[in-house]
């Protein structure tokens, strides 16, 4: 039985592999592995070591601390802190992610107005 950690972790790489556009396979030839084992690892099949999950990282950008972020207990990201009509597993939705994809390829001056329109219109819901 996967530890819950080693899912939370597992679904940390998938959703910032998925996010930034990169294949499993690029992943895996990034990092000097097979493809099989990012599947193990995004499933939580396979713990990931610390090592592994900085190379991880360092292939996508990102610290090794950001895999970690969101667990219960972890200092400003549990559950209380978030917003609270945000839906628990958000980036678990493909939509979501599509949306927030689609959000970062627009250029930065035009990103921010949308953003503020996005605030206006939730304000007013």
């Amino acid at each position: 039985m996967p530890h819950i950690v080693d899912i939370h972790v597992g679904k940390r790489i998938r959703q910032r592999r998925w996010l930034i556009g990169m294949t499993q396979q690029k992943l895996a030839d990034e990092v000097g592995i097979k493809f099989q084992q990012i599947q193990k690892y995004e499933t939580g099949a396979n713990r990931v070591s610390a090592s592994r999950l900085w190379d991880i990282g360092e292939a996508m950008g990102v610290p090794a601390a950001f895999f970690f972020e969101g667990l219960a207990g972890t200092t400003g990201t549990n559950a209380s802190e978030r917003a609270s009509d945000a839906p628990a597993d958000m980036l678990g939705d493909k939509e979501a992610m599509d949306l927030v994809r689609t959000y970062y390829a627009i250029p930065e001056n035009q990103r921010r107005r949308l953003f503020e329109l996005a605030r206006v219109l939730s304000d007013v819901a």
